[in-house]
C-alpha cells in the first residue's frame, strides 16, 4: 500500500474511485472534463444514451464517460475497466440522490446569492483549468453568459446536495490517536517525498487602464453603433467581424433565453429596459464596452445580440499601484501594523482579502503549498525571503488572467522531506478524517438509495447483470 494521495495539491480534490466523494469534488469533476457533445456513429450505432433514471433524473452515458475520463486524468496509475466505469456511474447516482433528498427536506434552501457566488467560483476554476475564457468559450461553443444559464439549476441542485451532506459529515471527527493509525497502514519505505511546501499571504491591487486604452475600446464601439444606426450596417455581421466575445460572435452575436439574474448587473440592467428592437447605448461592464439589440423579452428572460470590445489590459500603468504597495509595506514595517489588517483594508483580490490575505488551496482549504506549483513569478518573489519577510512590489498572475501586484509576506517554508507525523500532521489529520467521513457518507447514502428511485438502463443495466 502506498501514500500517493499526501503528494497531490493542485486544485481538485483527491477523488478515489471505488467510494463515494464530496458533492463538489464531483460536480467540479464533470465540469473539469472536456464537454461532450452526442452524436451518431456513421453506421448508425447510438454513441450516446440513457444509462441511469434518479428519481425523474436522466443519467446519459456520455455524463459518465466524462467524469471518468477526468478521473482518469487526475489518477494517471488507475487502469480502465468495466468495473471502474460503474464506480463513476455510481457516484453520479449517489449525487442526484442526494439532490433529491435535499428537494424533500424543507428544512434544507439556498438563496440566489448563494448560488451565484459558488457560480462565479466554479467557473473561474474552469477558465484557469482550461486556459482562459475565451478558451472556455471555444470548448463549449457558447458565451459565458450563456454557459452560466445553463449551468444554474444544476449548482443549484448541488448546493442542496452540498448542504444535505454537511448535515452527516460536520460533526464528524478524528482523534489523535485515529490519525496515528491511519497514517501507520502505510509502510515506511513507500512514503513520499513532500515538495518544498510555503505558507503565504499577499496584498493584491490592479493597475489602472490607461484612458488611452479605454478611450480606443469606446471609439471602436462607438463606431461599430454609428454604422448600424446611421450607416445601415448589419449587426450580426459587424459582430461576426468585431466582437471580441468568441462564444457568440460566429453566431452574429446571438445570446437566445438567457434569465436575466445569470447576466452581470451593468449588462442585465441594459437588457431590461432596452426597447425590444432598438441598438443601446453604449455601455461598459467589467468584460469591455457594449452594444446589445434585445430581439425578444419574456418576464426574467431575454434573447439578444451584443457586441464586445474589450479594453486592451496590456495597456496599463503600473508605476502609481507599485507605489501604493510599497507604501503599504512600508506601514506593515515601520508602524507595526498587522499585514492581515492590511490585507483586509487594501486588497482587491476579494477571496484572500477576506481571510487577511492568506494564499490557501480553494479546494482543500490548506494553506501548506508546494512551491514548484505556484508558478514562476511567485518562484521569483519567494527564492530569496527568509520566513517573516514581507517582499517589495511584484507582478503576480491570477486566476482571472489581470495583471496585477502584490506584497508577499512568507509566514513558513518547509524544505523537501519524507512524509511523517511530526512535519505533516494537519495534511496527514486532514486525509484521515477525508476517509472517514467519506465512510460515514456512503453508508448513509446507500440507506438513501432505499427510498429513491433509481433505474439502471443500457450499458449500465448489462454491466450490472454480469456482475452478478
Amino acid at each position: 500500500m502506498s501514500l500517493p494521495l499526501l503528494l497531490r495539491q493542485d486544485e481538485s480534490s483527491y477523488m478515489p474511485l471505488p467510494r463515494l466523494t464530496t458533492v463538489a469534488g464531483l460536480f467540479a469533476a464533470v465540469l473539469l472534463a472536456t464537454p461532450f457533445i452526442p452524436a451518431a456513429a456513421q453506421d448508425g450505432r447510438v454513441l450516446d444514451e440513457i444509462v441511469a433514471i434518479v428519481g425523474d433524473e436522466i443519467i446519459l452515458q456520455s455524463e459518465v464517460d466524462a467524469l471518468l475520463s477526468n478521473l482518469m486524468r487526475q489518477q494517471p496509475q488507475a487502469t480502465y475497466s468495466d468495473e471502474v466505469w460503474m464506480q463513476a456511474l455510481d457516484q453520479i447516482i449517489n449525487q442526484h440522490v442526494l439532490t433529491v433528498v435535499a428537494k424533500r427536506d424543507t428544512n434544507i434552501t439556498v438563496t440566489q446569492e448563494e448560488v451565484d457566488q459558488v457560480l462565479e467560483q466554479r467557473i473561474n476554476q474552469l477558465i484557469q483549468q482550461v486556459g482562459g475564457q475565451a478558451r472556455l468559450e471555444d470548448l463549449y461553443g457558447k458565451s459565458l453568459v450563456r454557459i452560466r444559464a445553463d449551468l444554474h439549476n444544476e449548482f443549484r441542485d448541488q448546493l442542496l446536495a452540498e448542504k444535505l451532506q454537511q448535515t452527516k459529515v460536520r460533526n464528524i471527527r478524528v482523534t489523535p490517536t485515529e490519525v496515528r493509525e491511519w497514517f501507520a497502514q502505510f509502510p515506511t519505505d513507500s512514503l513520499p517525498t513532500i515538495p518544498e511546501l510555503v505558507r503565504v499571504a499577499h496584498i493584491v491591487r490592479y493597475p489602472d487602464l490607461t484612458e488611452e486604452a479605454i478611450q480606443e475600446a469606446y471609439d471602436i464601439i462607438s463606431a461599430i453603433r454609428d454604422s448600424i444606426v446611421s450607416g445601415g450596417a448589419d449587426l450580426e455581421e459587424m459582430a461576426r467581424q468585431f466582437s471580441d466575445d468568441p462564444g457568440s460572435a460566429a453566431a452574429g452575436g446571438r445570446i437566445e433565453d438567457t434569465n436575466l439574474a445569470d447576466l452581470v448587473p451593468e449588462f442585465a440592467a441594459v437588457a431590461s429596459r432596452s426597447p425590444v428592437g432598438e441598438i443601446s447605448q453604449v455601455f461598459r461592464t467589467t468584460f469591455g464596452f457594449h452594444i446589445l439589440r434585445v430581439n425578444e423579452r419574456r418576464g426574467e428572460n431575454v434573447d439578444f445580440n451584443h457586441i464586445l470590445i474589450r479594453i486592451d489590459d496590456r495597456r496599463i500603468d503600473p508605476t502609481p499601484t507599485i507605489a501604493f504597495l510599497n507604501s503599504v509595506r512600508d506601514s506593515v514595517l515601520n508602524q507595526q501594523i498587522p499585514f492581515a489588517v492590511m490585507a483586509k483594508r487594501h486588497s482587491q483580490e476579494e477571496r484572500s482579502a477576506q481571510l487577511g490575505g492568506r494564499v490557501i488551496d480553494p479546494q482543500t482549504g490548506e494553506r501548506d503549498l508546494v512551491l514548484e506549483n505556484l508558478g514562476e513569478l511567485w518562484r521569483a518573489t519567494l527564492d530569496t525571503m527568509r520566513v517573516g519577510d514581507i517582499s517589495r512590489a511584484t507582478r503576480v498572475d491570477l486566476e482571472d488572467d489581470r495583471q496585477a501586484y502584490h506584497i508577499v509576506e512568507l509566514q513558513r517554508r518547509v524544505p523537501e522531506h519524507t512524509v511523517a507525523l511530526d512535519t505533516d500532521y494537519e495534511r496527514i489529520e486532514q486525509f484521515a478524517l477525508q476517509e472517514k467521513r467519506a465512510r460515514v457518507l456512503q453508508a448513509w447514502v446507500n440507506q438513501l438509495r432505499e427510498d429513491v428511485y433509481v433505474d439502471l438502463r443500457g450499458r449500465a443495466e448489462q454491466l450490472a447483470l454480469a456482475q452478478r
